[in-house]
């Protein structure tokens, strides 16, 4: 068995079958491969009736559009937003770019059931660790859920009027990337900084944040308890042989020359190889790039393409009762004796140019440091 960690960089002109195929080698034709699809059809979280909820776990993601009519509109928030992607005459062009990439990722969507199962599984999430952090801080309960997303309902400015209309005592904004990326976890503070801009931030309430916590010990535990059960179906005879492959989201070359603290280190599987694990660490629940770019594009059509042998994908996060305690750690140990705010949050990138990015930052430092 062995380890290779891939993030996958490059500028946004690269062919991405073509930069992953040096990653895949072999000259058997077939391919056994994982289909995650009931992964798509997440649990029905219940309905939540919290009455003069005390503390708010706000669950920050970039959401997904949950039927094939909100591809649209999903595209068109990700083209136009500049902290996600930069481009000439933005407000032009940014449509032109959703308009045209709606049939294709529709098709996509309607490959995976007909929507995101990101929702359901943010909901069911955010519902047993509410339920966890209820029986061991009953101080700061009844504690609720908010699932506010960037790109897709429910969106980030729906949710914080729902915050402030329950009256909280104290809002924790919980990023559910484990990793902290510009692009992607500070897009969605900036989403927060906008909204209040031009607003008064109710009084009140005690505001703090957890912003990255990729290596917090139950993540790394569920993840390899993912790992394990792919590999158990693999033959015994060819266990050891297993590239297990770390892949990570791609952000474009510029982001990474300017600083951003994303990738560390980027793997490569020898040619030869014919077994592999693919292992996304970048999202906590199933979505479109597991379901369809690596179960779909990755594990099926590009391992038959290139004579792969078996391929599987380990599963999300989702529900596993080690990654909930996972998440009740984090905040259970934020609201009794963790800063409201870290050093690394207030940090810029070296070469960062988004003048909103340190008025963000520093309005959040404000935010946060209220009584």
């Amino acid at each position: 068995m062995q380890v290779a960690t891939r993030v996958h960089i490059e500028p946004a002109q690269t062919n991405r079958r073509e930069s992953i195929a040096s990653h895949f080698y072999g000259e058997v034709s077939g391919v056994q491969c994982t289909r995650h699809l009931s992964s798509a059809a997440a649990p029905q979280p219940a309905v939540q009736n919290v009455k003069d909820p005390k503390t708010g776990i706000v669950l920050i993601n970039m959401g997904g559009p949950g039927t094939i009519d909100e591809v649209h509109d999903y595209l068109l928030k990700i083209m136009t937003d500049r902290d996600m992607i930069q481009l000439p005459v933005q407000s032009q062009l940014g449509p032109y770019i959703a308009r045209r990439r709606t049939p294709e990722v529709q098709k996509k969507y309607s490959e995976i059931g007909g929507g995101s199962p990101i929702l359901k599984w943010t909901k069911r999430q955010g519902e047993l660790l509410c339920e966890k952090l209820d029986v061991l801080s009953p101080e700061t309960a009844p504690h609720k859920y908010y699932v506010a997303f960037r790109y897709a309902n429910p969106l980030t400015d729906v949710t914080l009027e729902e915050m402030e209309k329950d009256g909280l005592e104290r809002a924790v904004l919980f990023s559910q990337y484990p990793q902290y990326c510009c692009s992607t976890t500070g897009s969605s503070f900036n989403a927060i900084y906008k909204y209040y801009k031009d607003r008064k931030v109710p009084p009140g309430i005690k505001w703090s944040i957890i912003d990255r916590w990729s290596t917090h010990p139950l993540l790394a535990k569920t993840i390899a308890e993912r790992i394990r059960t792919e590999l158990k179906e693999f033959p015994e005879s060819i266990k050891k042989d297993v590239i297990i492959m770390f892949t990570a989201h791609s952000i474009p070359l510029r982001v990474v020359n300017r600083g951003d603290a994303y990738p560390s280190e980027v793997g490569y599987v020898k040619q030869g190889k014919k077994n592999f694990i693919l292992v996304p660490v970048a999202f906590v629940n199933e979505h479109i790039e597991t379901l369809h770019e690596l179960d779909i594009e990755y594990c099926h059509d590009l391992g038959k393409e290139l004579g792969v042998e078996n391929i599987r994908r380990a599963a999300a996060p989702n529900d596993h009762p080690i990654f909930i305690d996972g998440l009740t750690d984090i905040v259970l140990n934020h609201l009794k004796s963790g800063p409201r705010i870290s050093p690394k949050f207030l940090t810029r990138c070296p070469h960062c140019t988004n003048t909103r990015c340190e008025m963000s930052k520093s309005w959040f430092a404000q935010l946060c440091s209220q009584q």
